[in-house]
C-alpha cells in the first residue's frame, strides 16, 4: 500500500491495454505485477476485444461495423457493459490485488466519471457510441491519493444514458484531464519498427509518411492510430510498447518534434 500523500504535483501514467490480450491469464498476471510496482500509481484503462463480439452473438445479435468501427445497438451495448464493466474489470482488479496492489474497477458512468456526446462519423450512424467531452479528474486523484489504482471500463455517461466509448479515446481523455504528459499503449510488440529497429520517437507527420510508404503496415496501423487518437484528446505524447518496455521503452509519438531532439 502506498502512502496516501497527495500526488497532484507528480506525473501519473495512464496505461491503456487492449481487450485481445485480456483473455490470456498469463498476460493478465504479468501485467498486474508490472502495474502494481509502478510509482506514482498509474491509471489503467482497458478494452474488451473479441469477448464483446462473442457475447453479442450469444445474445442473438450479429456484430456489424461502420467505417471499420463497431456499431453499438442496444444488444451490443449490453454485451459491452457485461464484458467491460463485469468480466474484464473483475479479472484485472483480482489480478492487481493478487499482485499486492489496491485497485478499484470503475466505469465512466460511475460518479459521472466520463461524460460523452453521441459520436458522429462520416461513414454513418454508429449507434450508442460516445465521444468524451469531460472527465471528473478529481475522482481519480482521490483514489490515487488513497493508494488505489483506478481500473477504468470505457462505458460512459451521455445525456440519455450509457454509451460505449473507444478505449483509446477514453484513455486519451483521462490522460488529458489528469494533465499527464504521456499515455502508454501496451501491445505485443516493443514499439514501432523501422527496418527492424524500434523508433524511439516519431511525430504525427512522420507516422503518416511511414504509413503512406508502407513501412508501418498491418496490425501496427491501428496501434499508431490509437496513439494519434490520444494526441487528439489533448495528451502531449503517446507511447507504444510491450510489458517489458512499459516503464521507459518503446516508441513515443509526439505532436511535433521538440527542439534540440
Amino acid at each position: 500500500m502506498t502512502d496516501p500523500a497527495h500526488h497532484d504535483d507528480r506525473p501519473t501514467l495512464v496505461i491503456k491495454v487492449g481487450g485481445n490480450d485480456l483473455d490470456d491469464a498469463t498476460f493478465v498476471a504479468k501485467l498486474a505485477r508490472v502495474v502494481a510496482a509502478i510509482r506514482p500509481l498509474p491509471v489503467l484503462v482497458h478494452g474488451g476485444g473479441k469477448e464483446i463480439g462473442i457475447l453479442q452473438e450469444t445474445l442473438g445479435s450479429t456484430p456489424r461495423f461502420v467505417g471499420g468501427l463497431r456499431y453499438t445497438d442496444a444488444t451490443a451495448l449490453t454485451a459491452a457493459e457485461m464484458v467491460l464493466c463485469g468480466s474484464v474489470s473483475t479479472r484485472l482488479v483480482a489480478a492487481l490485488i493478487a499482485a499486492g496492489a489496491d485497485a478499484l474497477g470503475i466505469s465512466g458512468v460511475d460518479r459521472g466519471l466520463i461524460r460523452v456526446v453521441k459520436q458522429e462519423h462520416p461513414a454513418g450512424d454508429l449507434g450508442r457510441v460516445g465521444r468524451p467531452t469531460a472527465v471528473r479528474s478529481e475522482v481519480l486523484r482521490d483514489l490515487l491519493d488513497h493508494g488505489v489504482i483506478p481500473v477504468i471500463a470505457p462505458i460512459a455517461l451521455g445525456p440519455d444514458g450509457p454509451y460505449n466509448v473507444n478505449a483509446d479515446e477514453a484513455a486519451g481523455a483521462v490522460a488529458a484531464a489528469l494533465g499527464v504528459g504521456e499515455a502508454v499503449f501496451v501491445t505485443n510488440v516493443p514499439g514501432v519498427l523501422v527496418k527492424g529497429d524500434v523508433m524511439r520517437r516519431l511525430t504525427r507527420s512522420e507516422i503518416e509518411r511511414l504509413i503512406a510508404d508502407g513501412t508501418i503496415s498491418g496490425g501496427m496501423i491501428p496501434k499508431v492510430r490509437a496513439a494519434l487518437t490520444a494526441l487528439d484528446a489533448g495528451v502531449h505524447a503517446a507511447r507504444i510498447t510491450n510489458l517489458e518496455g512499459l516503464l521507459n521503452q518503446g516508441t513515443t509519438i509526439i505532436t511535433e518534434r521538440e527542439p534540440h531532439e
